[in-house]
């Protein structure tokens, strides 16, 4: 490897297991030579994350609950502590309810409207303004989202409002922390095979669409995404920030199947 990373410390919030996109670009920036501080959120998903950290040379886990100012506060000091500064985060949280990823968008509830964009989106921002302060010499800021964030994607329903919330976060605060050298940006995979994705509704059929018809006749592998970030987050990336970074086979430049899908 090249060592892109190697001197780089920084958190990746939303590891749930092997198959995650945060597990994808951790294991990348690891590879890389970064050294790397983990949250999660419960003793059922830190027994799931505690092996996968150990395999990467990380013992810095922290519960947090990105609801809860105090668990905020309370995972940053420990990184303050045991870091001082920090270089790069990759935010990779987002939730909805279950039952309202199937069906109609209109039958969205208050609640998990306002829970899904606050989870989603408020989030984000929280912890970038937190990180930013670790960040006295610049660095990266990386997010997740997904194109039903400005095309209609059949069931994503309130997730494409929080998402196209996120992206537009992406871009005023890379405007806010751009004059000290913090880059913000967003990666937009396809449709993924992870614990997320599954909650949608016809997610194996809206997987098996997009490898047949993406420009590569392919979905975006785990390798592919964490490659990306490892440029965002390098000194590679150092000019580049506001922007959504499509990781997706090149799916979200068609406007209609491939001709022999119609």
């Amino acid at each position: 490897m090249a060592d892109l990373m190697k001197g780089k410390r920084g958190l990746v919030m939303g590891v749930a297991n092997e198959r995650s996109i945060a597990w994808g670009i951790a294991k990348a920036l690891a590879a890389e030579g970064a050294d790397l501080a983990f949250s999660y959120q419960g003793e059922a998903f830190g027994k799931r994350v505690e092996p996968l950290a150990a395999s990467v040379g990380s013992s810095l886990l922290v519960d947090v609950d990105v609801n809860d100012d105090a668990s905020m506060d309370a995972c940053f000091a420990t990184l303050k502590e045991r870091w001082g500064t920090m270089d790069f985060l990759v935010h990779a949280i987002a939730f909805s309810d279950k039952n309202e990823l199937t069906g109609r968008f209109i039958n969205t509830s208050r609640g998990n409207f306002q829970n899904s964009l606050t989870i989603s989106c408020f989030s984000f921002i929280d912890v970038s303004r937190r990180a930013a302060e670790m960040m006295p010499e610049g660095g990266s800021l990386i997010t997740l989202t997904f194109q039903g964030s400005n095309k209609v994607a059949p069931n994503y329903n309130v997730m494409g409002v929080a998402k196209a919330a996120l992206e537009s976060a992406t871009r005023y605060l890379a405007n806010d922390l751009g004059p000290q050298g913090v880059r913000v940006n967003a990666i937009s995979p396809g449709p993924m095979k992870t614990l997320a994705g599954a909650a949608i509704g016809g997610a194996r059929a809206t997987f098996r669409h997009t490898e047949a018809n993406a420009p590569l006749r392919a979905n975006a592998t785990l390798e592919a995404i964490g490659g990306t970030a490892v440029w965002l987050c390098s000194e590679g990336g150092a000019c580049t920030t506001g922007e959504v970074i499509h990781v997706d086979g090149g799916y979200h430049v068609l406007g209609f199947p491939q001709a022999e899908n119609l």
